[in-house]
């Protein structure tokens, strides 16, 4: 009995990665889901239906995107983490999906184990704007500013755990200063609060939002969140040249359920970071301040376990309760 026991470890050990690679030659057999957690016309949605249209002409299959917003992405995240394991089914993801383990005390899946990265796409920086007429012209104006007015500034932020909310509290942790947090319902809402004089400064969330109200001279940008200058906004230095280690960027990828094949995984990131690479992807990404990555999946595994880690540490110095 122990005997025929072993042989069939032994069979499985030696045709596992034969099955497997046969299932990859054979991907994909039908249409592919992309499961968008958020909802139409954001910059997730529109960078995931670039590649969805692209990935139709390489794989041969249609590539249909499906908005699932809901619980900052946590309804259309769940609905890939209990997908087959077969690569039909795909979840364009941003920057929430590293918070939400910090914000959410029953997540329904794991972040880490019950997905499997692909590759990262994007890095977008946000870009702390403030109204043309404030006095501080710069990062360390702004934070000297601060200092001399303890609570008296108003900075705008849409969403508790959004990109710009939890970067306002890493500056505010960083430099030492204090000032009240005001939330709004969205980007448009917060904006307008910051033209009308509402709040003095914004950290927003995507250069791109932000870059025509700059350019016209209504806000000035006097930092960004990435760890390098951007490209539409080259004179903007980062805010981490004041506030050196200082670095608040999001990011958008895909990830597949867990335990799908290593050949199926393997298969999409080449097509998709051949995607992210190409003059036209790169040409959507500069006009909304965004850099392309295209990484390999243990690349991006390493980046969502970094950001796991570090928002925990910001939400929970900020004193912010788990829901």
């Amino acid at each position: 009995m122990l005997e025929s026991a072993g042989w069939l470890l032994a069979g499985a050990a030696l045709f596992g990665p034969a099955l497997e690679a046969a299932a990859a030659e054979a991907y994909p057999s039908h249409p592919i889901r992309m499961i968008v957690p958020s909802g139409a016309g954001g910059i997730t949605d529109i960078l995931a239906r670039i590649i969805a249209a692209r990935l139709a002409e390489s794989l041969g299959h249609q590539v249909v995107v499906d908005n699932r917003p809901g619980a900052s992405g946590v309804v259309g995240t769940d609905i890939v983490a209990k997908a087959a394991p077969d690569g039909h089914t795909l979840l364009m993801v941003f920057p929430s999906h590293p918070v939400n383990p910090s914000l959410f005390t029953n997540l329904p899946f794991d972040t880490i184990r019950d997905f499997a990265p692909v590759t990262q796409v994007s890095q977008v920086s946000p870009v702390l704007i403030v109204q043309n007429p404030f006095p501080a012209r710069s990062m360390p104006e702004l934070i000297a500013t601060a200092k001399a007015k303890p609570g008296q500034l108003n900075h705008a932020s849409v969403g508790s755990g959004s990109m710009g909310h939890l970067g306002a509290l890493l500056l505010r942790s960083m430099a030492k200063i204090d000032f009240a947090l005001v939330l709004y319902k969205g980007s448009p809402q917060a904006l307008s609060a910051l033209l009308s004089g509402e709040v003095q400064f914004y950290l927003i969330g995507s250069v791109g939002t932000a870059v025509t109200h700059i350019k016209t001279g209504r806000i000035r940008a006097l930092g960004v969140g990435a760890s390098q200058r951007v490209a539409v906004l080259p004179d903007v230095p980062t805010i981490a040249e004041t506030l050196p280690g200082y670095e608040a960027r999001g990011w958008n990828g895909i990830l597949a359920p867990a335990r799908t094949p290593k050949p199926v995984i393997d298969r999409l990131h080449r097509e998709i970071a051949k995607i992210v690479r190409s003059p036209e992807f790169n040409e959507v990404l500069t006009s909304e301040g965004a850099t392309a990555v295209g990484n390999t999946p243990a690349e991006f595994d390493a980046v969502i376990r970094a950001d796991v880690g570090k928002w925990a540490g910001v939400v929970k110095e900020a004193g912010i309760r788990p829901e």
